[in-house]
């Protein structure tokens, strides 16, 4: 118990007080919050939202919401999206080879039926037209809350909790794509993404490539060691920067900005897992810069959660009923019927001591939406009741923790009772599972 409470601490506790704040504050002095919220730093700037004065002339504003969602947010996907990277690109990375087919089609139920669900309700109820451009809402897996409630349920070394990581993680990936393809954030103009393949090519080859390559044959790797004792994350960071306006220029979610550069990062080559303790004592740059910017992503959270969670509670609708019936009833669904499939259809099986009835479970656990929900909540529908609607299913989705235990004792999933779960170390994801 002390480590899980540990991982709350770590992972969960500045979010939560984020959110917590944000709904007293909204459903007590909602004049106030959205002041705050909307609170303008500057205007007409090269960044910011659009804003039309009424007489056809378009600026920029940029508010304390757009810092948080559009400019900080971008580190916590940076975060995300290194651990997607590594999965893929490094040799024994977890969605590499037959060991991942399984939970990356359980990942493609896990969408495919809270799409169906959303779009199946909105249409009975009258109101797709209104309601359809949040199909993705409930699409979305929270990582850190769906992995401690895992560990509760099943105990931190059994393989459903690596396999419930792995799906979160591919979870991750195609939500990205979805975000940047789905939701522009006004006109697209592509050719400003030339501009963020550059800033990602050309920092690769200045920064990564070329002094390894003049460090050829030498063994004290002068040239590299330099370049990472004196220049570190510099380089990446100012190519980050381009690579940020290109997106917001191009159209795209800025928050995704920084993901093209993380390939161009020196990295190690090993892949021990999101949340596994041996990722403490990888020294590679990339692991680096993730290891500096766990604290500023806390607070990133806690400043994403106040400016997102302050939803009044008369606000639940239509939009708050089809969120919560695509997680709870397409997440689980989705991915105890594709999972099987996979695992007996198509004879790819499941990693040994995971039984069937355990994809259900982990159905459950994966409804939970929360953080990615609430941030495509925030631009799948532009502000007002119906965005508060939706926002509030995506907070409420925590429902599913207790879903998640009530399934976990039915179908009698290890370490379900809290006492029964070990203090383990995190599972390694990429192991043989």
């Amino acid at each position: 118990m002390p480590k899980i409470w540990n991982f709350i601490e770590e992972y969960s506790v500045l979010l939560i007080g984020g959110a917590v704040i944000a709904l007293m504050w909204a459903n007590n002095a909602p004049h106030t919050y959205h002041a705050m919220v909307d609170w303008e730093l500057f205007h007409g700037g090269p960044v910011g939202h659009l804003h039309d004065d009424g007489h056809g002339h378009v600026t920029r504003s940029f508010t304390l919401h757009f810092l948080v969602n559009d400019v900080l947010m971008a580190f916590f996907f940076a975060v995300a999206g290194k651990e997607v990277w590594e999965a893929i690109a490094l040799k024994n990375g977890s969605l590499r080879g037959k060991k991942a087919l399984t939970p990356l089609i359980a990942t493609a139920g896990g969408m495919i039926g809270p799409v169906t669900i959303y779009l199946l309700g909105a249409a009975v109820l009258g109101k797709f037209t209104l309601l359809a451009n949040g199909w993705a809402i409930p699409t979305a897996t929270d990582i850190a809350f769906s992995y401690l409630v895992g560990r509760l349920i099943f105990g931190s070394g059994h393989p459903a909790v690596g396999f419930l990581l792995l799906l979160a993680i591919a979870d991750d990936a195609a939500g990205l794509i979805i975000l940047a393809i789905f939701y522009p954030q006004g006109d697209l103009a592509p050719a400003w993404l030339l501009l963020s393949v550059a800033s990602a090519v050309g920092v690769y080859l200045l920064f990564n490539r070329l002094p390894r390559m003049l460090d050829t044959g030498k063994q004290d790797r002068p040239n590299s060691t330099f370049v990472r004792k004196y220049l570190s994350f510099w380089p990446y960071l100012i190519a980050g920067a381009i690579s940020w306006f290109a997106f917001h220029r191009a159209g795209i979610h800025p928050a995704l900005g920084l993901l093209p550069i993380i390939p161009a990062i020196p990295h190690a080559e090993v892949d021990y897992g999101i949340f596994a303790e041996e990722e403490a004592h990888q020294h590679d740059l990339l692991n680096h810069s993730e290891h500096l910017l766990k604290k500023p992503v806390e607070a990133i959270l806690f400043g994403f959660g106040l400016m997102n969670a302050g939803v009044e509670f008369s606000a639940m609708g239509a939009a708050t009923t089809l969120v919560l019936a695509g997680l709870l009833i397409g997440k689980p669904l989705g991915i105890w019927a594709m999972g099987t499939f996979a695992a007996r259809t198509l004879g790819l099986g499941l990693p040994e001591g995971m039984k069937n009835a355990d994809l259900f479970v982990l159905g459950c656990v994966a409804a939970i939406g929360f953080t990615v929900s609430l941030f495509v909540a925030s631009v799948a529908f532009p502000a007002g009741a119906v965005q508060d609607a939706a926002k509030m299913g995506a907070l409420l989705s925590f429902g599913a923790a207790a879903m998640s235990f009530l399934a976990g004792w039915i179908f009698d999933a290890k370490g379900t009772r809290i006492g029964r779960a070990g203090p383990e170390p995190a599972p390694v994801i990429g192991a043989a599972e």
